[in-house]
């Protein structure tokens, strides 16, 4: 029987407070990165890692080096990409051994699509992005295996890229979501993933909260509502004809065991206005991309021996002699600064949406600084003096690869905290 140890959410800022639309930069592994270190944010041992999506930017090779870079785990850690919807997340979860993290991560919406050139947003159903991470232990909120229903009802299929939609609600709600609950022989659930709120307020007993996906993350995102209102009972999702359920249980006095649950979820905002500038694409260098792939995804400065210097990036040097010097260690850089200075770039740029912002930012207990480009904040609005955090992001897509980085996101006025001297 698994046991829960800690939870970390993780919205984007743009859209609506029902409705969040990842940003530009963003992707499926930069959300599950965030949620992942929000889960993270009070240690935790990581022996394993599931990433449940159906958004993957990358299908041919793995995004597990990218993903264990960005939450600053071990390189050698197993990491396991399933393709799935909100089922399979919490079938990995149900499934999960201990010290295990699970991450659901959604894209665009279920159904929907994400931004479109132009600067338009596309939000088609009412549900949008996000990400949830659970981590599991030996001990803390207990979960178990409830039901489990694989059915065939493929309404919405994707065939070598092509995606069809059959698009029947009342089939899918009749034959689909009635259908496998029949199936199941399942208690009334208290928390319904993967149908819209409606539905399940018809379905569950209570009155269910909404949840802002309809993918992988929903019905981890309703777990994460019932640990915080430590509320037991059981939590089924659904996609199409399939069906997987846990029971949150309860305690000695009636209630779901009390775990931390973090929620990275800035206050929801309009997308600003901007245009993407047609233009060729930008060849890679495998090899360039290789080299820096460590220092510039972990967020790492070199330090060379008998020297207290960081150089960021890290770079050899040429000592007294003449020699050069190509042995350095990688140190963690902090991932919290003040804006030293800042720009904005309106001039339009093939392959980017402009306008954008650039700033150096100083970084917390260090001689460092950086150059990084503004996310999570209209152009514009970031000033010098400012504070926030260094948060992954993709900042390039070059050849079709993704490429990642860290850029600056202003802390919202509620978690400004002192700048360290």
């Amino acid at each position: 029987m698994p046991h829960v140890a800690a939870i970390g959410t993780y919205l984007p800022c743009w859209g609506t407070a029902l409705q969040r639309q990842a940003g530009d930069d963003e992707d499926a592994i930069t959300l599950a990165v965030a949620a992942g270190r929000a889960a993270l944010a009070e240690g935790g041992a990581v022996e394993r890692l599931v990433l449940v999506s159906r958004d993957l930017p990358l299908t041919e090779s793995s995004n597990a080096a990218v993903l264990l870079a960005g939450l600053g785990l071990d390189p050698e850690l197993e990491v396991v990409e399933r393709l799935g919807g909100a089922p399979a997340a919490l079938d990995a979860l149900s499934s999960a051994r201990p010290r295990t993290l699970v991450i659901g991560v959604d894209l665009a919406p279920a159904g929907g699509s994400a931004r479109l050139d132009g600067g338009e947003a596309k939000l088609g159903p009412p549900y949008g992005s996000g990400a949830v991470a659970v981590l599991t232990a030996d001990d803390g909120l207990r979960i178990r295996t409830t039901a489990r229903i694989a059915r065939s009802l493929p309404v919405r299929t994707r065939n070598g890229g092509v995606v069809h939609d059959y698009g029947d609600p009342r089939l899918l709600h009749e034959r689909g979501v009635v259908a496998s609950l029949v199936a199941a022989w399942a208690e009334t659930p208290v928390m319904l993933a993967g149908v819209d709120h409606a539905r399940a307020v018809e379905l569950c007993a209570g009155e269910p909260a909404p949840l802002p996906t309809s993918g992988a993350s929903s019905g981890l995102f309703a777990l994460a509502i019932l640990a915080e209102t430590r509320t037991p009972g059981p939590l089924l999702a659904v996609e199409q004809g399939n069906l997987s359920g846990i029971t949150v249980a309860e305690d000695a006095g009636g209630a779901a065991a009390e775990v931390p649950v973090h929620r990275h979820e800035p206050a929801a905002r309009p997308m600003p206005e901007c245009v993407l500038t047609p233009g060729a694409d930008l060849p890679i260098s495998l090899a360039a991309y290789e080299r820096a792939f460590e220092s510039k995804v972990r967020w790492e400065a070199g330090r060379h021996p008998d020297s207290d210097e960081l150089d960021f990036p890290p770079r050899y040097r040429v000592d007294d002699d003449s020699t050069l010097n190509t042995s350095y260690e990688l140190v963690e850089l902090p991932r919290v600064g003040t804006v030293y200075t800042e720009v904005t770039v309106a001039i339009p740029v093939p392959g980017l949406f402009t306008p954008y912002s650039l700033v150096i930012v100083e970084l917390d207990g260090v001689d460092v600084r950086a150059l990084v480009k503004v996310t999570g904040a209209p152009a514009g609005s970031a000033w010098i003096g400012d504070r926030g955090r260094l948060v992954l992001r993709r900042v390039a897509v070059r050849s079709g690869v993704p490429d990642y980085g860290y850029a600056f996101e202003p802390f919202e006025p509620s978690e400004q905290p002192e700048a360290v001297a």
